[in-house]
């Protein structure tokens, strides 16, 4: 009996060893600061879902690191005509219940995402053109547009696939509990406590490369210093959202690796634009005003003039960011390099606000999440100082749970707000089209248009850049549609970031501009 003990203890140690000290290949670990709102993939499209539902649920096609399209369950596609695609689908692929992938769950899928009611950020946007699906065979399905969409494969590739016969009828309770939760992806949904933590387990199944853990827990863990204490006492394997405070002495460490990409999610300044009254929105003594202020372009103008993005990104960012002037990072498809970011001038600031009507300023109170991006309390509160010292009256800076906060600003509850908005394409089209687009839900126009800024010139250039099949005409036309936004101050860019990992040694993880955090992302060294 001794002799066996010694055996299996030395076979434990070898595994050990071969694993850094850890059996990572067993478990993982992660550390992530948002949690999803619904395990329902289709629910809203929100960088907290998509990073769930990646794990779980496959689509159409994948971004690589850099945003490039990658085959997934379409492993091709061809143009019929401008008006008729054929997507012919991976062979041999099982939901997670056992049943066979076919043409008829994409269709399902696609059709699904228009009946979600009550969507804070709903998919449905990105099936405008479509006119209507027909089921070929069950690897072949044909999509027929009503006008022509060069980007087609890349819309779809946005959905998430379900099994039609796990969701057909299921309820958001049905998700929440995991019944309806049943994908092809890598990893199996096993249980989710809500507010703690989601349990998942190797896909055996799954069509691709076999995932290299066999159990994953991600905890979720809003709080900054509360995350980076988890990693480093060894609770959690990988943490996202690193903060900019604390990546210094994290790079010092020999145990840790960090992976750092520049990202092009964009963190900017939401202004409501509805006419009448408006929330939150004061004159200097407090008392609500009739006419909404921020209807006028040199208030959105003031407003621009007295925010300082190099300070922003040098003191609270510590250099882990890009100050912005529009919707996407130089090297997408769209970028407008003639655009600069405004440099702060107090003075202008007040003179464009008295040129508006409004020498005095005006109050408001500036909202913020607290759990959705690395610094956005302490962004929110400086902000707060900036627009005070540029005229405005701040009557009060207000931060919330991102799960509370996003939906109160879809329904226009306030008027100054800070948001973010990630890209998972390689060109700008998609979030002009979904931040500042006119909003119409019946179009599928303007999902994350909150602000409800609308600019008919603005929507024709739009229209136009997205039905162009030329990609060099259509990016000169996103460009021009990008210069028309940005200068009548649809909204107000603040920076780019760049996010990061950290690891404990023995666990790799590839640094994404989608920004996703993910099992599937993470590896064993």
């Amino acid at each position: 009996m001794g002799k066996m003990r010694i055996a299996l203890n030395a076979a434990g140690l070898v595994i050990m060893l071969l694993c850094g000290g850890r059996l990572l290949a067993a478990e993982l670990t992660i550390g992530r600061a948002t949690e999803p709102s619904t395990l329902d993939p289709q629910f809203a499209r929100t960088g907290n879902n998509h990073a769930t539902a990646q794990d779980i649920f496959d689509r159409l096609v994948e971004t690589d690191a850099h945003l490039q399209i990658k085959p997934s369950l379409a492993l091709s596609w061809e143009n019929r005509d401008p008006l008729t695609w054929d997507i012919h689908l991976r062979p041999g692929v099982k939901f997670q219940d056992g049943s066979a992938f076919t043409a008829d769950d994409v269709m399902f899928s696609l059709e699904r995402v228009k009946t979600i009611p009550k969507s804070p950020a709903p998919f449905s946007g990105y099936l405008q053109t479509i006119d209507h699906y027909t089921v070929v065979d069950p690897l072949t399905l044909r999509v027929t547009t009503r006008v022509p969409n060069p980007s087609l494969i890349e819309d779809l590739g946005q959905i998430y696939i379900l099994s039609r016969h796990a969701a057909a009828q299921a309820t958001q309770a049905n998700f929440t509990s995991g019944k309806a939760v049943v994908g092809t992806g890598p990893y199996k949904f096993v249980r989710w406590l809500p507010n703690d933590r989601l349990l998942l387990a190797r896909n055996d199944d799954y069509w691709g490369a076999k995932p290299p853990f066999d159990k994953v827990t991600v905890r979720f863990i809003a709080n900054n210093a509360a995350r980076v204490s988890a990693f480093l006492a060894g609770a959690v394997d990988i943490i996202d959202a690193v903060p900019a405070t604390d990546l210094a002495r994290l790079r010092q460490r020999q145990d840790v690796n960090i992976y750092t990409i520049d990202s092009g999610r964009l963190i900017y300044l939401g202004l409501n634009q509805r006419p009448g009254a408006v929330p939150f929105i004061t004159d200097t003594a407090g008392k609500a005003l009739a006419a909404n202020p921020l209807q006028h372009v040199e208030v959105r103008q003031a407003l621009s003039r007295m925010i300082d993005r190099q300070a922003i990104v040098q003191r609270l960012l510590k250099g882990e960011g890009t100050p912005a002037a529009q919707l996407v990072p130089e090297g997408l498809g769209g970028y407008e390099p003639a655009l600069r970011p405004d440099t702060p001038d107090a003075a202008a600031a007040r003179a464009l606000l008295a040129k508006a009507g409004y020498p005095q300023g005006f109050g408001i109170t500036l909202h913020s999440s607290n759990d959705r991006f690395a610094g956005d309390n302490a962004l929110a509160q400086a902000l707060g100082q900036m627009l005070a010292r540029g005229g405005l009256k701040v009557n009060g800076v207000s931060t919330l749970p991102y799960n509370v906060y996003a939906g109160a600003a879809t329904r226009g509850d306030y008027s100054v707000y800070l948001f973010s908005l990630g890209t998972t394409r390689s060109n700008a089209g998609s979030n002009l089209k979904s931040l500042l687009q006119t909003w119409d839900a019946a179009k599928g126009t303007g999902n994350f248009n909150r602000m409800r800024y609308s600019n008919p010139a603005f929507d024709a250039k739009l229209d136009q850049a997205l039905s162009q099949f030329d990609p060099a005409r259509r990016d000169a036309l996103l460009r021009e549609a990008m210069a028309l936004a940005i200068h009548d101050v649809a909204i107000i860019p603040l920076y780019f970031q760049k996010v990061t990992w950290a690891t404990r040694k023995g666990i790799t993880y590839t640094a994404n501009m989608s920004e996703f955090t993910t099992a599937k992302d993470a590896g064993v060294e």
